[in-house]
């Protein structure tokens, strides 16, 4: 190696291979030279607030915060455009709104939680390269500790349509029988049968169409849903 060049050279190639391992422009507000700022971080933690969706979901819902700014650019990010490295922000958001939802007594403190990820679709999960909303809350599991699990138990058939831009009644009509068990429900999740808190986990809510048809297949199964918590609500 010529001692004379200096390490200029060899930092811009590092540099460079870095910008195409990692992402470069942060996930809230687009701001170049880091994939999550300061800025975006300190807004994303809020309060939870309950949401009224339009059909009858059998359960509260809350959502961590609010459609809008870092939040809502960080879930297209993930979903759309496979930032997995929002992972981990997305995980802190569910744990910090369940950790709020256990103090106000929403969740009843000190009982194991399960944390039941809402179905997707096969051909969105193929396309995303996983099921995002999965690996969110497993993130934010692995922050709340051992008392948390996050257990896939439903799939959504491959016959249904993208519900984007659908009404109520139509996301209703087309998640009618489409949602299903991936297996049988854990003996500890069935009701009475121990103290665990069941919560349907999504990242947004629009219509609840979605929330309404899990709860739905999970109480045919004898597995009550204590709550609905989802990433972002509009």
């Amino acid at each position: 190696m010529n001692a004379g060049a200096g390490p200029g050279p060899l930092r811009a190639v590092l540099s460079a291979g870095l910008d195409l391992a990692l992402p470069t422009e942060c996930g809230g507000c687009r701001r170049p030279g880091t994939p999550w700022c300061p800025r975006c971080a300190a807004t994303v933690l809020d309060d939870p607030f309950p949401l009224r969706p339009g059909v009858r979901v059998g359960a509260p819902v809350w959502a961590m915060g609010r459609y809008r700014g870092a939040l809502q650019s960080a879930v297209v990010e993930l979903k759309e455009h496979r930032r997995t490295d929002l992972i981990p922000v997305l995980g802190r958001v569910l744990a910090h709104g369940l950790l709020r939802l256990a103090e106000w007594e929403q969740l009843a403190p000190g009982e194991r939680l399960a944390l039941i990820p809402a179905p997707t679709r096969p051909l969105s999960a193929r396309r995303r390269g996983g099921d995002p909303v999965t690996a969110v809350a497993r993130s934010a599991a692995g922050l709340l500790g051992p008392k948390v699990a996050v257990i896939p138990l439903l799939a959504t058939r491959s016959w249904t349509r993208d519900s984007a831009g659908l009404t109520a009644g139509a996301r209703m009509a087309n998640l009618a029988g489409a949602v299903t068990l991936t297996g049988v429900p854990p003996p500890a999740l069935r009701d009475g049968a121990a103290a665990v808190t069941t919560v349907l986990i999504d990242d947004v809510l629009t219509t609840g169409a979605t929330a309404a048809a899990a709860a739905k297949v999970l109480a045919a199964e004898a597995v009550a849903v204590t709550a609905v918590a989802v990433l972002a609500g509009v």
